[in-house]
Parts: structure tokens; C-alpha cells; sequence
């Protein structure tokens, strides 16, 4: 049986890796760790490739800002391949500095289906500090976005980020975010309740964690997904029973599933 093929994106800085790779693993899908420079010079082909993910971590010691690096790499010269990628409608998923990449590159918010232009942004916390605990998320559930379908539960995953406030250019693309459903992730208390920080770790308008496109097919979210696949990762595995599927590990299946089931 074909499993969909995920290309775990490779820089300087990256170091969330191998933790994403084993997600999608788990999920069902085949992965290949695959550094720009082999993309940049044809040593490989994107296009065999069903997902694109961009981990976490610190590409290029996020010089100028986080993610900007990286991502003028990546405009410079895989900027076609992206857009058939996503033209092809098969899978982009950025997971912290992925997410800060992602937006700095204008894949997302795409307001408009515009994946060239920087609209949004993802700067300093409020706290002033870097933000490393876990939180508590709740799906949007009119959102589209394959990463979190069917997503009813809220999500408990760890932050690790110090410029993970989310904010936007004009509070149009705020209102066209808002209009579409493509605020997928906001962060709340473990009643479900928005609150200011500590609730909300970075001051994010809205209190954004995740955002998608109009597709649901492109998706960046500050939480780590990679960081709740099993449950002995959960800070309180000692104490709490607990027989449902890891958070983290949700939101793999979903991409491949949609994967083996639209893209094989």
C-alpha cells in the first residue's frame, strides 16, 4: 500500500526535525528530510513529494527577524515550485519558525489566493521574553482547514517561540481572516475562555496561534504539534490516565489522511 510522502524541509537552525518526521511517521506516511540547497540545485524534486513541512527551530539564527532569512531563500529560488505545489492542491504545514517563515514568505494569511505578498507578521511577546510551557487551543470549528477537520476537543501542546505575536498589516486582512474562518487555532484556558496573557503567551491579535488559506491546504501554527505525539510527553502522563490519541499526533493523521485520499 502507498503511503503519501512527506518532505520535512531542512536550513541552518532547524532542530525540530527529526520530532516532526517521526509525527508523520506514526501517521502513516513515508518522510524524507531534505535540505533547501538539494532543492535549490535540482538534487531533488518537490513535486514528488504529497506534504511540505516547514519545523520548528531557529533557521539561520533568525538574523534580521525570525524565519525572514529562510524565507527569502526560498522566494529566490523555489518560488514556482511552491505555487505548483500549492496549484496542485496537495499539503504546506509550517510549525513555528516554519509558521514565521510561512507568513514572511506570504503563503499565509493569502488573502485572495495572493501566496507572493507579506500581509501579516509574527513578532516579539509581549512578555519580552522567550515563552517555553504548554497551552491550552481551540479549534475553530467552521474552518476548513485539513489539519484540524474533525478536531472537536480543545488541543493542549507546548509554545516555544520569543516572536510568536501574531499581528497584521491592516485590519482588512484582519476582517477578510475572520470573514473566511481562516483563524484555525486561538489560544484559551482550559475552560475554552480567550484570556490575556498568560493564557495568551505572545499578545496575538485575536489571540491567533494558526492560520490557513482560503484552501485549508496551507496551514502554520506556533504550537508544536511535534511535541505531543505520544502520551509520555505530556507533562502530567504520570498522573493523568489517558487513552485518547496525543494532540500533536491529530493533526499528522489529518494531513495524511487527506493525503491518501485525494493526492495517491
Amino acid at each position: 500500500m502507498k503511503k503519501p510522502r512527506a518532505a520535512i524541509l531542512l536550513a541552518a537552525g532547524i532542530n525540530c526535525d527529526k520530532e516532526t518526521e517521526y509525527g508523520f511517521i506514526l501517521a502513516g506516511g513515508e518522510t524524507k528530510r531534505i535540505h533547501i540547497n538539494d532543492l535549490i540545485e535540482k538534487k531533488e524534486d518537490l513535486s514528488h513529494y504529497h506534504i511540505l513541512v516547514i519545523p520548528g527551530g531557529f533557521s539561520f539564527g533568525d538574523d534580521i527577524s525570525s524565519g525572514k532569512v529562510l524565507a527569502n531563500k526560498i522566494k529566490c529560488n523555489l518560488e514556482d515550485e511552491i505555487q505548483k505545489f500549492i496549484n496542485d492542491k496537495k499539503l504546506i504545514l509550517g510549525i513555528c519558525n516554519g509558521f514565521q517563515v510561512m507568513v514572511k514568505l506570504g503563503l499565509l494569511p493569502a488573502i485572495n489566493k495572493d501566496y507572493k505578498n507579506q500581509t501579516a507578521s509574527l513578532v516579539r511577546n509581549n512578555s519580552g521574553k522567550f515563552e517555553d510551557r504548554w497551552v491550552y487551543l481551540k479549534p475553530n470549528q467552521n474552518s476548513n482547514c485539513v489539519f484540524t477537520k474533525n478536531i472537536n476537543q480543545l488541543l493542549y501542546l507546548p509554545v516555544r517561540h520569543g516572536e510568536g505575536k501574531f499581528v497584521v498589516k491592516d485590519e482588512n486582512i484582519l476582517e477578510s481572516l475572520k470573514n473566511k474562518n481562516g483563524i484555525v487555532l486561538q489560544y484559551v484556558d482550559s475552560k475554552g475562555r480567550l484570556g490575556d496573557y498568560p493564557v495568551n503567551p505572545n499578545g496575538s491579535i485575536e489571540h491567533i496561534a494558526g492560520i490557513c488559506d482560503e484552501s485549508g491546504l496551507v496551514f502554520g501554527l506556533m504550537p508544536h504539534p511535534e511535541g505531543y505525539i505520544s502520551k509520555t510527553q505530556h507533562p502530567q502522563w504520570t498522573r493523568k490516565a489517558n487513552s485518547s490519541i496525543p494532540n500533536g499526533l491529530l493533526i499528522f493523521k489529518n494531513a495524511v489522511e487527506y493525503a491518501r485520499e485525494n493526492l495517491l
